[in-house]
């Protein structure tokens, strides 16, 4: 589906998720991790944030690649207007799940393309509610010990078991939640000739 004439893509991410969706319809591409401090500016709302850093990222890896298309994305989980980081231990992410517990956690994806073609930057950010369950901490356990989503936002992994948390997921692109909304990413590539028509 790639289009070989157009110029080489680079993701400004390690993150592995976001490489195996990218993987689902590229041949070709690189990534480089994007080192930029992720602290909110003060009274920086939850959607702002999660724009500003995947610009960003997106802007650091271009300073090396500039003859590159570069995607940038960030995600962040909100529960109570709070912003979820990824819980990094076992005892942290039992404390997430816990108080994430019967409520109801926002999903915040964006992604920002820099096109050195048409000197243009594309920006999108996606919604994704998340219901989950009311369980107790021998289920947050024994989820944590199977599927061990310490480097995700929100201390699950919905590619693994993490929907047996879940009363219900609301969305327009259930791959947001993986890490990169590739409705809105494809069809994006697609317009400016990174795909094949």
């Amino acid at each position: 589906m790639q289009n070989p004439s157009a110029p080489p893509i680079v993701l400004a991410s390690s993150s592995p998720y976001r490489r195996s969706l990218l993987d689902r319809f590229l041949n070709e591409y690189e990534t480089v991790s994007p080192g930029i401090d992720e602290s909110p500016l003060p009274d920086e709302q939850p959607q702002a944030l999660a724009a500003r850093l995947a610009r960003q990222k997106a802007e650091s890896a271009s300073s090396s690649h500039r003859d590159a298309l570069i995607i940038g994305a960030d995600q962040l989980a909100v529960l109570d207007g709070r912003v979820l980081g990824k819980p990094g231990d076992h005892q942290k992410a039992v404390e997430q799940l816990l108080a994430a517990s019967g409520k109801t956690v926002r999903f915040l994806t964006a992604v920002c393309l820099l096109d050195p073609v048409r000197h243009e930057r594309y920006e999108h950010v996606d919604q994704t509610v998340v219901r989950f369950r009311k369980f107790d901490r021998r289920l947050a356990e024994s989820y944590l010990r199977h599927d061990q989503p310490y480097d995700c936002a929100g201390s699950f992994r919905i590619e693994g078991a993490g929907f047996v948390l879940f009363d219900s997921v609301s969305t327009e692109d259930p791959t947001a939640l993986i890490g990169l909304p590739m409705i809105w990413l494809a069809a994006r590539l697609q317009n400016l000739g990174y795909l094949l028509a």
